[in-house]
């Protein structure tokens, strides 16, 4: 994660953010690495890009959701359940033209309202 470039918004930006991607459209796998205040967290979610929901298990329990292609922008939508609050996270994955950044806009829906954050990968 390139953290000059990214905005976590109201949110703390973790120590480490690493993300390694795998696709074969349709399929996709992402493995995700975060050290922050909590720790090291590790996610790993298996999932096409053809719309077909998708569910997924993490550290803060299981996520449903969806993934599709709108154009260029791979559109992520995501629900899950954390301590008896539904959260959405609605993703917009865009590459840089050369193909070496991986931006990432999010809107995250909480009972708390709503927020924003933009992430940016550089390729290894």
């Amino acid at each position: 994660m390139n953290v000059a470039k990214s905005d976590f918004g109201t949110l703390p930006a973790p120590e480490k953010l690493v993300r390694t991607i795998e696709h074969r459209d349709p399929d996709m796998s992402v493995k995700t690495v975060q050290v922050g205040h909590q720790g090291e967290v590790k996610t790993e979610f298996h999932y096409t890009t053809d719309g077909k929901e998708f569910t997924a298990k993490s550290t803060f329990g299981e996520i449903k959701g969806t993934a599709k292609w709108a154009g260029d922008t791979l559109v992520v939508e995501t629900k899950r359940s954390l301590q008896g609050a539904e959260i959405t996270q609605v993703d917009r994955w865009t590459l840089s033209e050369d193909g070496k950044s991986l931006n990432v806009q999010s809107v995250i829906q909480t009972p708390n309202g709503a927020f924003k954050m933009a992430l940016s990968f550089d390729k290894q």
